[in-house]
């Protein structure tokens, strides 16, 4: 078994930020995803960032020292670095020098499995690396591989600034026919009418745990940070038999890289395109306040700001004690652990109470030939009754308003 890499990690803290203890666990966690073992940790109190080595002299020597302590093979920095601070770390300390933003990168080129994620993750490395090409010549690859090495690969890094910028061109072609297709994909599902639900929260929320319980779809879950990133689309069947299509999307992070963001735009706005947001959060989890207000704060940047929102507070068999839960954003939560399918039947009738809003109740008799109208009540509405009779079709359901107004103005069907 190859020895894992031995990581330091380091932050700055600053005056009026928040405390940087939570955030130095997070990389920690996203550290270990990578395949890095944490053997040190360093925090600097700081007025500002230095903008030649992000710490001061003094802490330097701290940190150097540290390395040489414990034999890390590499440094991560918890702020992203610019091309001269990790150019004159990495002399300094002579070791590698990652920031958070290179972290996540390596981590989604590793969990990328689909030609979609794989195009995203090569683009955003790309953009990221290009900065760092000027001046270093050829000397481009990292020697003995490990965190910040896959990906694009050396072959493709080893490459001057234009190639580079053909090959971020050439990508950016292939994206947009990814895009097209995506959104004839859409488009499909408005023609037909079934509901979509984006599934969005906090990176290790849930998500795709509860979408597999709920439908089956066989997403890859697992305790880890950025265990899937390839969105996956499922119908699911709710009481009444009404239809809705989810749809599970990359997890939110604080400090999102913004070429990652700018990279999977096509994918994180699934949820801009869908009807519903089903926001999971990790209820056991201290910062779950916190992860909340970063999962807003991301959807915001995405323009994403007027959708229905469920929030489904998650794992609940690991709370213990009586814990107040709270979402002003959301019209209604549900206390769940998709582990268990504790709480799953009162989040099904939630989500159909959802569905619901906007739809208004019809009673009618349909005639034998107007089948096709109730193959859409099916489809677009919830049915709650179906029952055939000699002169027809009896149906008690909600529907939109345009099947209500229908329905209304056709003197065939009896009201």
């Amino acid at each position: 078994m190859d020895k894992r890499e031995q990581a330091v990690l380091v932050a700055v803290q600053l005056p009026g930020k928040s405390d940087v203890g939570p955030l130095l666990r997070e990389l920690a966690a996203l550290a270990e995803t990578a395949g890095a073992e944490v053997v040190g940790e360093l925090v600097q109190p700081k007025d500002r960032i230095d903008p030649g080595t992000y710490l001061g002299s003094g802490k330097l020597e701290e940190l150097r020292d540290l390395v040489t302590e414990t034999g890390a093979d590499c440094v991560i920095t918890d702020d992203e670095l610019s091309p001269a601070q990790q150019k004159n770390l990495e002399r300094f300390l002579e070791c590698k020098v990652l920031d958070r933003t290179g972290v996540i990168l390596d981590i989604f080129a590793a969990h990328a499995a689909t030609s979609e994620g794989k195009l995203q993750v090569e683009l955003a490395q790309l953009r990221y690396h290009l900065s760092r090409l000027s001046g270093q010549g050829t000397a481009l690859s990292r020697l003995g591989g490990g965190i910040g090495t896959r990906g694009p690969g050396e072959k493709k890094l080893e490459q001057d600034r234009r190639a580079v910028r053909s090959r971020i061109g050439q990508l950016r072609r292939e994206l947009e026919d990814v895009v097209t297709h995506r959104e004839l994909n859409r488009k499909e599902r408005i023609r037909k009418g079934i509901p979509v639900a984006a599934v969005v929260g906090y990176t290790n929320a849930g998500k795709s745990t509860l979408c597999n319980t709920l439908t089956d779809a066989g997403i890859l879950a697992e305790d880890k940070l950025f265990a899937t990133l390839d969105t996956t689309t499922r119908e699911l069947l709710l009481p009444g038999k009404q239809k809705l299509l989810i749809t599970d999307t990359v997890g939110f992070i604080r400090k999102l890289p913004t070429e990652l963001i700018r990279a999977f735009r096509s994918t994180l706005e699934e949820a801009a395109y869908a009807d519903y947001l089903i926001h999971v959060v990790d209820a056991s989890d201290p910062e779950w306040e916190t992860y909340r207000k970063t999962v807003y704060e991301t959807l915001d940047l995405l323009g994403i700001r007027e959708k229905p929102v469920l929030t489904v507070f998650n794992k609940m068999d690991r709370v213990e004690g009586e814990t107040h839960f709270l979402d002003d954003r959301a019209e209604k939560l549900v206390r769940i652990s998709a582990a268990t399918g504790e709480g799953l039947d009162q989040f099904r009738d939630a989500l159909s109470e959802l569905l619901r809003g906007g739809k208004r109740k019809i009673e009618v008799l349909l005639p034998f030939d107007r089948m096709s109208l109730l193959s859409e009540i099916r489809t677009k509405g919830e049915l709650l009754t179906e029952d055939y009779r000699a002169e027809g079709v009896y149906v008690e359901a909600f529907v939109p308003a345009e099947i209500f107004n229908r329905v209304q103005s056709d003197g065939d069907i009896k009201v």
